[in-house]
């Protein structure tokens, strides 16, 4: 009897201890890219704004009506902004890291 308890306590901690595994390293993802976005954008972007246009937020309906659609799209943005953003070129914040950034956008301001 004990023998099938102990197999029973470790199945359970198995199928607790998986799952958990993979909503970690979904949380990690988005936290780098919400880290990236802290550190290089939130001075002027803070909670998905703009303070110098504020016409050209980070928000769906901003992006959309401005042919911004994609982590792509944002990327580019970064890499060659408008007239009063800063350039972000690839030394600056790598393309990984610059599509971490991009698609933490597209997720967080709806």
């Amino acid at each position: 009897m004990k023998t099938f308890w102990k197999i029973g306590v470790l199945a359970v901690s198995v199928g607790l201890i998986l799952p958990a595994s993979g909503l970690y390293a979904a949380v990690k993802a988005e936290s780098k890219g919400a880290t990236l976005f802290q550190q290089h954008c939130a001075a002027c972007h803070a909670g998905g704004g703009n303070i110098i246009k504020p016409e050209f937020t980070l928000h769906k309906k901003d992006l959309d009506a401005h042919g911004v659609k994609t982590a792509d799209a944002i990327v580019g943005k970064m890499r060659n902004p408008g007239p009063g953003m800063t350039r972000f070129d690839a030394k600056t914040i790598p393309d990984k890291d610059a599509k971490e950034i991009a698609e933490y956008i597209l997720k967080t301001f709806k």
